[in-house]
């Protein structure tokens, strides 16, 4: 059988998990939920951490987009998915996004092509090519900021 919890028990526990890392308000309302308080007490919860600046969306974006982007290398287009779907506003979302540093992300992007390029085998340039596209591209990276990079590194006459 369930224990069940109170809305104070509660609070006290989303606390500690707010306080552990950011959390978008998406995450700590399915927490709340989960751990079985009805609408009024997670919306009650919800406003208190928003007061007391446990919760905010902003700063959550910027530490998503910032640490997903250096310990992960995603590209912008994967933050962007991910954000949008733990319920960010796109507001939210760009102002995450500002934590990437444009020179950081070309040269995250060139250095994950290389380093790709140096496992991939040495089939023709086209496939090469191709091949690795598709691994920038599925890490989040644009499509033509990808293309024009590769073949910047790996030229036609090459």
């Amino acid at each position: 059988m369930k224990k069940v919890i109170t809305p104070e028990e509660a609070k006290q526990k989303i606390l500690r998990y707010c306080a552990y890392q950011e959390r978008s308000h998406q995450e700590v309302k399915n927490k709340l939920y989960s751990l079985g308080l009805f609408s009024s007490d997670v919306n009650e919860i919800i406003s208190f951490l928003i007061t007391e600046g446990f919760l905010n969306e902003e700063r959550f974006a910027r530490t998503f987009a910032g640490g997903k982007f250096r310990m992960k290398s995603w590209g912008r287009l994967k933050i962007i998915r991910e954000l949008e779907a733990k319920g960010l506003t796109r507001n939210c979302i760009k102002l995450g996004l500002k934590e990437i540093d444009e020179e950081d992300y070309r040269l995250t992007l060139t250095r994950l092509l290389q380093k790709k390029s140096e496992q991939t085998m040495p089939d023709s340039l086209f496939v090469k090519r191709d091949k690795l596209a598709r691994y920038a591209i599925q890490k989040g990276y644009e499509p033509e900021l990808v293309w024009s990079e590769l073949k910047r590194l790996f030229p036609d006459n090459a």
